[in-house]
């Protein structure tokens, strides 16, 4: 690690989140956008764990409570997220059980740990690679914006499956529960500053090694 070039921190310059002009870190705004100009995100982790825990709160009742609710002959049956998974599988529907499971559980579930598990190595209570912590960062903002699939299946579902008094499908209150938990990870993963993981590594690399 001895090997690091010098950060634009260390040299008194900042990149414009906006439009990416490097400059003085001393410019109150960008001098090509006017942007507000910060050389890191005020409180990164803080913000993020705050907006990880906000996340959980919301992923708890979304996989709890019915996500949909099918009106068939005067009958009104709920269904939740693992409930439509394992209805789908036993119907020998793998593919549809797979990318609900996937979208719904697997990936909000990794991408909360994901974060924290970040912020962790940011401030220093977990110690990884620089390399190995930006990657897990950038797969996490790739993965992250599949996580709403569900909620756009729900929409269509209740769109096209109106055979009037027949049957029928509304959305039910996981809906608004998933999407928030979805807004705020986004929030979360937005307020995270991957920056902090190198200045963790800078730090302990200027501190003097124990003989």
């Amino acid at each position: 690690m001895s090997g690091l070039l010098p950060s634009a921190k260390e040299q008194n310059k900042a990149a414009c989140h906006i439009c990416g002009r490097a400059q003085d870190a001393q410019n109150e705004r960008c001098e090509r956008c006017h942007t507000p100009l910060h050389v890191r995100k005020h409180d990164s982790i803080q913000r993020c764990l705050a907006f990880c825990v906000a996340s959980v709160l919301a992923y708890i009742p979304a996989n709890i409570w019915p996500i949909m609710i099918v009106h068939e002959f005067g009958s009104a049956e709920p269904t939740t997220i693992f409930g439509g998974v394992i209805q789908f599988w036993e119907s020998k529907v793998y593919s549809v059980s797979i990318i609900i499971f996937t979208a719904s559980v697997l990936i909000p579930g990794l991408k909360l740990a994901s974060l924290c598990w970040l912020c962790a190595v940011s401030k220093g209570w977990m110690k990884t690679e620089g390399q190995f912590a930006t990657k897990i960062y950038w797969v996490t903002e790739l993965v992250g914006r599949w996580s709403m699939l569900d909620v756009f299946v729900v929409a269509i579902l209740v769109g096209l499956i109106q055979v009037g008094n027949i049957m029928s499908i509304t959305a039910g209150p996981a809906v608004i529960a998933f999407a928030l938990m979805v807004i705020f990870t986004m929030i979360a993963a937005h307020s995270f500053d991957p920056r902090g993981i190198w200045d963790h590594i800078r730090q302990n690399e200027k501190q003097p090694r124990p003989h």
